[in-house]
């Protein structure tokens, strides 16, 4: 098992300067942290693994392809891969949980 806390996290990932701390990878999956301050620029490409987005904390709006939908804690988003999509209008400093599968390349 591996057990994690998500202020830990978050406490790393700060430490690492990054917006994005990935803390499990596996053989079918990855899994990290992503945080976006309020009012700051989502700069994500599309990847070429499917995604699914889980909101901790904060609230954006996010858009996938030509759909766009506000989020908030307890959102939960899935991307297909390939598929071009960012967060924006970020109004509380957001943290998600991405999982990729197949883990992030």
């Amino acid at each position: 098992m591996k057990a994690f806390r998500l202020d830990e996290l978050e406490a790393e990932r700060a430490a690492h300067q990054g917006a994005y701390l990935q803390f499990l990878r596996e053989r079918n999956m990855s899994v990290g942290l992503y945080a976006l301050d309020a009012g700051e620029r989502d700069p994500q490409q599309p990847h070429r693994e499917d995604e699914v987005y889980v909101v901790v904390s904060g609230r954006a709006s996010i858009t996938v392809g030509a759909e766009t939908t506000e989020v908030a804690r307890g959102s939960v988003v899935y991307v297909p891969a390939g598929v071009a999509h960012r967060f924006h209008h970020i109004s509380e400093d957001l943290r998600v949980l991405v999982v990729f599968s197949p883990p992030e390349a």
